[in-house]
């Protein structure tokens, strides 16, 4: 299953400096004049997950392989991008195929890099932004919406439940509100509200790019921004987009003693990751065995059968059962032989929810 976080914001707030530092690539072209990113760039990045590293440790795995997120690095939006302003409309289709918002947000003066619109404020920045994402859902909702409730006063079920939990997005969109407030009633229109792809309905990561200095604890303007996100239920993260390029070009044994310096106990990349997690409401599960220990991810909720489909669709529809070990357990036994023994393994059905840290192996036909 592929994750993929959309990096957006204003021109110049450290974007695809943050996408070069987190994917350890120069894909992406960083320079300091708007519109550098006319092609959204994509990265995979591996997860860190210092549980797979014990795990491989114990049943002496020859190989590890991390569960992945992708970040697409999106083109900087300016004011009136919902109806063509610069690059507009192209960044917003590119915005509409990922999972999430990742917002960079300039939290740093800088008199040698340009704002787009002259001044630092954060929060003006992400209301622009927003602005425009509103606009262009509420675009495709007044031409949608009427079509919708059509058809489900013709006895339409499909549409009925479309046109209602639309409705409802387009009401808070009028109201100037994003359309990720909408409350489904039921899986139908949450379904319906997820196939209809808003730009506003996609969780939202704030990373607030500061200066070297303020990496450790923030500053005025981030604090802001925490605020805000606490107050829409959004995630929000510190990152030092200097540093975090810095730290890309380091060996990784010198990490280590270049984040305590500065205060730091993980990388801006750790951050950005678990907040990412939490904003898709992820968790990850683990094969292990002498060949490979591997992390897989997977959202919460996500049945034994939906885990094995992540192995392989076949799996999937040959499930039988799956054999799960709770990864404290495993650790704490010394492996799957022990685990077996103490009576810790359990085999498991097809309506066994996935819990975080599961070591399983599948049974299929």
């Amino acid at each position: 299953m592929g994750f993929r976080c959309g990096i957006v914001g204003l021109p110049n707030v450290g974007k695809s400096t943050l996408f070069n530092a987190l994917t350890e690539t120069a894909a992406a072209q960083a320079a300091n004049y708007p519109f550098c990113t006319i092609e959204p760039n994509v990265g995979n990045v591996a997860v860190p997950d210092p549980r797979l590293n014990k795990l491989a440790d114990i049943a002496g795995s020859q190989k590890i392989i991390e569960t992945q997120l992708g970040f697409v690095d999106i083109a900087g939006l300016v004011r009136g991008a919902s109806k063509g302003e610069g690059l507009g409309n192209q960044f917003l289709g590119n915005i509409r195929e990922v999972d999430a918002v990742v917002h960079v947000l300039r939290c740093f003066e800088n008199d040698d890099i340009q704002h787009v619109d002259n001044k630092v404020d954060p929060i003006a920045d992400a209301e622009t932004v927003e602005t425009e994402l509103m606009l262009s859902d509420l675009e495709s909702l007044e031409k949608r919406v009427p079509n919708l409730a059509k058809k489900a006063a013709q006895g339409d079920k499909e549409a009925k439940a479309a046109a209602s939990v639309l409705g409802q997005a387009l009401d808070l969109l009028r109201d100037g509100k994003p359309a990720r407030l909408t409350v489904p009633k039921d899986e139908d229109e949450a379904r319906h509200l997820r196939l209809a792809q808003l730009l506003t309905a996609k969780p939202v990561l704030y990373v607030c790019n500061v200066n070297e200095e303020d990496a450790a604890n923030g500053n005025d303007l981030s604090a802001k921004v925490f605020a805000k996100a606490a107050a829409e239920g959004a995630q929000a993260v510190v990152v030092s987009a200097a540093i975090e390029a810095e730290i890309a070009t380091m060996p990784l044994d010198e990490r280590g003693e270049f984040l305590g310096e500065l205060g730091l106990e993980e990388t801006g990349l750790a951050r950005v990751i678990r907040a990412g997690y939490t904003l898709l409401d992820l968790l990850t599960f683990f094969t292990v065995d002498p060949k490979e220990a591997r992390a897989w991810t997977v959202h919460r909720g996500a049945t034994a059968p939906n885990a094995a489909g992540e192995i392989h669709s076949d799996f999937e529809k040959g499930f039988i059962r799956a054999e799960t070990i709770a990864y404290d357990d495993f650790v704490a036994l010394g492996g799957e032989a022990k685990a077996r023994e103490a009576g810790k393994l359990r085999a498991e059905g097809k309506a066994y929810v996935v819990q975080d840290g599961d070591v399983m192996h599948f049974l299929h036909s």
